[in-house]
């Protein structure tokens, strides 16, 4: 339903070892499972701001992006900066059996949490079986 690697993501970690942040934008951490009728997907953004964040379906892709800038006191001197800054991004392919029309996206403590609901055509249902020598109907 979801695809579970990105062949990017080991080429993504080397050049960010090597360039910092240069290169493809930054990819988020994240966590999908399936619970009951729908898929949950939690994606690690802290200390980015709710405003930046966008979502965009097309066809079965959804994108997530997200930009943080660095904090920067007036006058101060720079010591450590391994925190990365810039624009995140993040591409989930959607299986046919999501309802990508109906996505719901929460933001809270630097988690964005997406829930994508199961198409009820894509739901397992019950069939009934008849039989043909006159006995009951059996459902199965």
């Amino acid at each position: 339903m979801l695809m579970r690697t990105d062949p990017f993501r080991e080429l993504d970690r080397f050049t960010q070892q090597v360039f910092g942040t240069a290169g493809r934008p930054a990819a988020m951490p994240m966590d999908a499972y399936r619970q009951g009728d729908s898929f949950y997907i939690h994606l690690d953004l802290p200390g980015v701001d709710a405003d930046s964040i966008s979502l965009t379906v097309e066809q079965n892709v959804l994108t997530v992006r997200a930009d943080r800038a660095p904090v920067k006191a007036d006058g101060a001197e720079l010591i450590v900066a391994e925190r990365p800054y810039g624009t995140f991004t993040r591409q989930v392919f959607l299986g046919e059996t999501l309802d990508a029309d109906k996505i719901a996206a929460d933001y809270a403590a630097g988690v964005l949490t997406l829930t994508i609901p199961v198409r009820e055509a894509a739901k397992p249902r019950s069939i009934q079986i008849t039989s043909s020598d006159g006995k009951q109907a059996v459902t199965a």
